[in-house]
């Protein structure tokens, strides 16, 4: 009784630390903050269930897809954005079938850093403009916070997160975001900026709105590239929880199950209109601090994210959070996305100096953060599944003897 205890605390705690970015990514988007729990949970414990709960990770809202799924929501509606999130997942079992075929080394060839460093940062600064203009309190080109009290309450919901971020220790380290959030949640409120309106209304327990996806298949292949940065995520978080835990999961159970536990998870997020999953540095984080590698612990966190779906005033409490709190926090998150990406370069030594390197980087950053776009017919092809195709596809084509010519 006291273990199993034990255990549920310890998975709370998880939930707690992965709990602010969980929940800021369908806050960004306009997804349902209850979709992404219930999609965590369910996720979550569908990989345990492929990977015989070998491995201990707990997977929440990845990242990687708030500028995508923003570009969608407006281009083609909610449900047909459902659809491609669903596609999404498919990516994992292609990546997962090549791992399964041909090795790592087949991976690195197809995805080495010179084209996942620049793609990720795509993935941080395409969605810069939205991230400033909701510090200022301004969404669909209105003004809707005041603007000095905008940058008020950005200023600091951003100070906090990076206070946590770089002065905390132990636990409190781990959840900067939700710091940032609770901190600036609490100035809005003697701020007046807070209608609490919707959260005396909702009721304690709701089951949470589910929308039918629509088959779209130009929203579908917009998604598909998406999914090659979080899935190489995914390979270097289980090779970090592997050297945390002293276990080497890319061997038991594999690579190919992990990805493959992943991508039902992201099919299974895009169905009811939650936000793709993935693995959490965070979790990993705590993982380390408290030592406590029992797989079972992301059970409870998973079983406790699917009841927290069903808190109706919990949700409502969630999205009355104000915009330039979330925009304070977005500042220094995809800029931080950003950062990964040249920090990929760098451990890999990309050479610069050579031209063949330099043209990958050029091209996709330059598509990427200006925004081209590729139509044909109904289809387009836009930001992060455009660069990703392109970095892809020019380094397969240019020869890598121009790399010694530099």
């Amino acid at each position: 009784m006291w273990f199993a205890l034990k255990q549920f605390v310890s998975g709370a705690q998880i939930l707690f630390v992965a709990f602010g970015a969980l929940v800021l990514v369908p806050l960004l988007t306009g997804l349902n903050p209850a979709m992404a729990l219930l999609g965590a949970g369910v996720g979550t414990l569908v990989f345990q269930w492929i990977t015989g709960r070998k491995v201990p990770i707990f997977l929440g809202s990845s990242f990687a897809f708030i500028g995508p799924i923003i570009f969608a929501m407006h281009t083609w509606g909610q449900a047909a954005t459902q659809f491609g999130l669903f596609a999404a997942g498919f990516m994992y079992f292609v990546i997962a079938g090549l791992i399964k075929w041909r090795g790592m080394g087949f991976i690195h060839k197809l995805l080495p850093p010179v084209v996942i460093g620049p793609v990720i940062m795509v993935i941080g600064l395409s969605v810069a403009v939205a991230a400033s203009g909701m510090a200022m309190g301004q969404g669909g080109g209105k003004q809707l916070v005041a603007y000095d009290i905008s940058l008020f309450l950005a200023a600091i919901s951003l100070g906090t997160t990076i206070i946590v971020s770089v002065f905390a220790g132990g636990m409190l380290r781990l959840v900067p975001i939700l710091s940032g959030v609770v901190v600036g949640y609490v100035a809005a409120t003697f701020m007046g900026v807070i209608d609490f309106t919707a959260i005396a209304a909702a009721p304690w327990f709701a089951m949470p709105h589910f929308v039918k996806p629509e088959v779209n298949w130009a929203a579908a292949l917009f998604m598909l590239p998406v999914a090659i940065a979080p899935t190489i995520e995914h390979i270097g978080a289980v090779m970090a929880v592997g050297q945390v835990t002293g276990d080497d999961y890319t061997k038991t159970p594999g690579l190919h199950r992990t990805l493959a536990g992943d991508g039902f998870g992201v099919c299974f997020a895009g169905l009811i209109g939650g936000p793709p999953i993935t693995t959490y540095s965070e979790v990993t984080g705590a993982l380390m601090i408290t030592r406590n590698f029992n797989p079972v612990i992301m059970t409870w966190a998973a079983v406790l994210a699917v009841i927290l779906a069903f808190f109706g005033k919990f949700n409502a409490l969630l999205q009355s959070i104000p915009l330039p709190v979330m925009g304070g926090i977005m500042v220094l998150l995809f800029g931080t996305i950003a950062s990964i990406g040249l920090k990929t370069l760098i451990d890999a030594k990309v050479n610069l100096m050579a031209p063949r390197n330099l043209v990958i980087v050029s091209v996709v950053l330059t598509c990427g953060i200006g925004g081209l776009m590729l139509k044909i017919g109904d289809f387009n092809l836009a930001g992060v599944g455009l660069v990703s195709v392109l970095a892809i596809m020019i380094n397969l084509l240019l020869p890598a003897e121009q790399e010694a010519a530099a």
